[in-house]
């Protein structure tokens, strides 16, 4: 196809014709002589590569963005597997073997060593996490940070991959304020709470990472969402368990037991069907701890 727009200068061979582009082949040639000139204008067809955004949300031709949560951080070569030189040219059969002998050191190489085994396999179980627990990718680059910093000090030596992740897992959604308990790790990691719990405390110590306390109200769209409470009810709940931060009676209480007994005590006050047992099961905590949680909240807000 060819187009008239693209007009440059007239021909330099016969001095009478305009210079025309074949927008498919990119050259460009005289509209009276046919003489064809030696320039080729960039393709203006759509490309087959990805790119990613800069910040000013235009695209950026600077390849797929790092990773904390890739074993290599997103920077890993590989050989082409397609046998031709740069030209395009079928290699010979000496450099043919001498090129698949690289692939298989180059591939070798890039878990040849202890440290990429280990990111790996924990960062191949966080993976796993995210996609049980529905975590988002700023948590995800969170964790991977918080276990790159325990496997620099070390702590990984003679522990399980799968509990430091978790527990990496989990502090990141203490420190993003994602409401996501240990109960809910201990289920989608299939591993003990008490392990999980041991690790972030080690995280917590010699990292030194500081937790913000995590806020029950976070927790009331959570376990509203679960089973289908009204806005009324969420909206109840929320306001006493501001009051109960107010006078500080939400001091030292699980905030997911707290967050379960306001919605409780919002179903009752506006008469809407949900029992003590949906609201634990959503919560996942007891019975117990929402009647326990339930008479105190009634006694010091005097509802």
């Amino acid at each position: 196809m060819v187009k008239e727009e693209h007009v440059k200068d007239k021909c330099a061979r016969c001095g009478k014709g305009k210079l025309v582009t074949d927008n498919e082949s990119g050259e460009m040639f005289c509209s009276n002589c046919g003489f064809v000139m030696s320039e080729k204008l960039q393709e203006s067809g759509p490309e087959w590569r990805s790119f990613t955004q800069d910040e000013h949300g235009d695209r950026a031709r600077a390849g797929a963005p790092t990773s904390l949560t890739m074993h290599d951080m997103g920077l890993a070569t590989i050989i082409n597997p397609v046998n031709r030189d740069a030209s395009g040219k079928p290699l010979t059969a000496s450099m043919k073997s001498t090129i698949e002998r690289l692939r298989t050191w180059d591939s070798r190489s890039q878990v040849h060593e202890p440290v990429d085994r280990n990111f790996r396999q924990a960062f191949s179980e966080l993976n796993r996490l995210k996609d049980k627990l529905a975590i988002s990718d700023a948590v995800m680059e969170k964790s991977a940070y918080i276990y790159r910093k325990a496997l620099d000090k070390g702590l990984v030596r003679g522990r399980s991959i799968s509990a430091l992740i978790a527990s990496a897992l989990y502090a990141a959604c203490r420190d993003t304020a994602t409401p996501r308990n240990l109960k809910d790790i201990e289920i989608a990691a299939n591993i003990k709470r008490k392990d999980i719990a041991r690790c972030y405390r080690l995280l917590v110590k010699e990292l030194d990472l500081k937790m913000p306390v995590t806020d029950s109200v976070q927790c009331v769209a959570r376990i509203a969402s679960k089973i289908g409470i009204e806005e009324k009810a969420k909206r109840y709940a929320m306001q006493v368990l501001k009051n109960a931060q107010e006078q500080e009676v939400s001091a030292g209480k699980d905030p997911m037991g707290l967050a379960a007994a306001a919605l409780y005590l919002a179903c009752v006050k506006t008469g809407e069907d949900k029992t003590q047992r949906d609201i634990a099961e959503a919560a996942n905590v007891t019975e117990v701890t929402i009647r326990n949680r339930y008479k105190g909240l009634k006694e010091i807000l005097d509802l």
